[in-house]
């Protein structure tokens, strides 16, 4: 009996009955236009005194409302109030504006069946509850039978008068059925007519894409930026402690280079995000460039007690800049693999060059047996990769004869890369 009552009466069903309501409430204009229609059509200048005329303005009014759910707004407003007020999951449902015929004929759908159930449950909730009150009010007023309320003679019988409060509350609970039986089906239904369709899909796992692909760009912009950074710091602050004592001129030189690096990687954060966000304000710092960089970037490296030898074939001012930024993140990444993995005693040797239409980045350091290098390299060496692929160029890295080789090679007429699912890594 409780589940009974929770059934008919409980909060879902009385949210749902508000749904209706609403669905009534919407159909009133697409009745009155009905009426428009219906009234000339059946030289009727009340059409509203007529039942059967209400109900025609009302069948009328239906295609109409079918017609305007076709804009653009209707699907989202109506997937709202579907979740809130009908207990719809909100993973079942579509956000967005209707594409395609086919979803724009199931929003139409749905409006036209939530206008419809809805006026049904609207006048019978506005007729019944009035009627019913009477009924079960009658037996205790049953004197009004013969003034001019004009109550058929049946009232007058003793045993007509006792089934009128059961008749009564038998009416209000059939209106509460009926309600809870049509907003259970307009749950039912909102998934199958609501729901996304193969282009909300498609739309949805672009998006997902696209949001993917942004992480895992700021994951190895982070990575390249703040990775070598603290890479470099390391080995300068390492180099200093060691000649603490004997050399105070190289560890001035180490902390000056450490309060430059961290100063240098703060703007390059910012550089980061203004790439993510497109930002090119005043207030957003350059990202790094062969060009502007790629000295600081050695003279850092090498304040650490670095080893680092540069050989500069190609002018990094003739580089474009899309690809100047790139190859920037490349030979800084090379740098801190080298660093991280061969130690600063090991000399590492930079190889810039351009010939064919092609910008050559090598990169070579001996394998030493106390740092021996990692098969297959680690997350820097996937960026390195990932960036060359992306712009149109290849990389390889691996060690031959006891040397530890990277080799990138970048198209100078690169293109602008799109990143796509699963492509980015970080």
């Amino acid at each position: 009996m409780r589940a009974f009552t929770r059934t008919l009466f409980g909060r879902r069903a009385r949210l749902r009955w508000i749904h209706l309501i609403l669905g009534g409430a919407l159909a009133m204009p697409y009745v009155f236009v009905g009426q428009l229609i219906v009234g000339p059509a059946t030289d009727s200048r009340y059409v509203f005194h007529d039942l059967l005329l209400q109900l025609a303005s009302f069948a009328v009014g239906l295609p109409l409302a079918a017609i305007t759910s076709l804009f653009p707004p209707t699907r989202p407003l109506e997937s709202g109030a579907a979740r809130t007020l009908c207990g719809v999951d909100a993973d079942g449902l579509a956000y967005g504006p209707a594409h395609g015929w086919a979803a724009k004929g199931r929003t139409a759908a749905w409006f036209t069946l939530h206008l419809g159930l809805g006026g049904i449950v609207s006048g019978m909730s506005l007729a019944v509850p009035p009627f019913a009150a009477v009924l079960i009010a009658l037996p205790a007023v049953s004197r009004l039978g013969g003034t001019r309320l004009g109550l058929p003679e049946v009232f007058d019988r003793a045993w007509a008068l006792a089934l009128c409060p059961p008749a009564g509350l038998a009416m209000l609970v059939a209106l509460a059925a009926v309600a809870a039986g049509c907003g259970a089906l307009l749950a039912r239904c909102a998934p199958v007519l609501l729901g996304p369709g193969p282009e909300d899909r498609l739309a949805a796992a672009e998006a997902r894409a696209a949001d993917l692909a942004v992480r895992n760009r700021l994951a190895r912009e982070l990575h390249d930026s703040v990775g070598h950074a603290l890479s470099a710091v390391t080995l300068q602050a390492g180099a200093a402690r060691r000649v603490l004592d004997s050399d105070p001129e190289f560890v001035r030189e180490a902390l000056a280079a450490i309060e430059d690096t961290t100063r240098r990687t703060v703007g390059e954060l910012d550089a980061v995000l203004g790439v993510l966000r497109a930002d090119h304000s005043p207030g957003t710092a350059p990202a790094p460039t062969l060009a502007d960089d790629l000295e600081g970037l050695l003279r850092r490296t090498r304040a650490g007690g670095a080893r680092v030898t540069a050989e500069i074939a190609a002018d990094p001012a003739a580089v474009p800049p899309l690809l100047s930024r790139e190859a920037y993140r490349i030979v800084q990444e090379g740098l801190s693999n080298a660093l991280r993995h061969a130690g600063c005693e090991v000399p590492v040797l930079l190889r810039l060059g351009a010939a064919d239409g092609w910008l050559e980045i090598a990169m070579e350091n001996p394998v030493t047996a106390s740092a021996p290098c990692r098969p297959g390299g680690g997350h820097g060496l996937r960026g390195i990769a990932d960036r060359a692929r992306l712009l149109g160029g290849t990389a390889r890295a691996g060690a031959e004869a006891g040397t530890w080789r990277l080799r990138v090679r970048l198209p100078l007429s690169a293109r602008t890369p799109e990143p796509r699912k699963g492509q980015d890594s970080a």
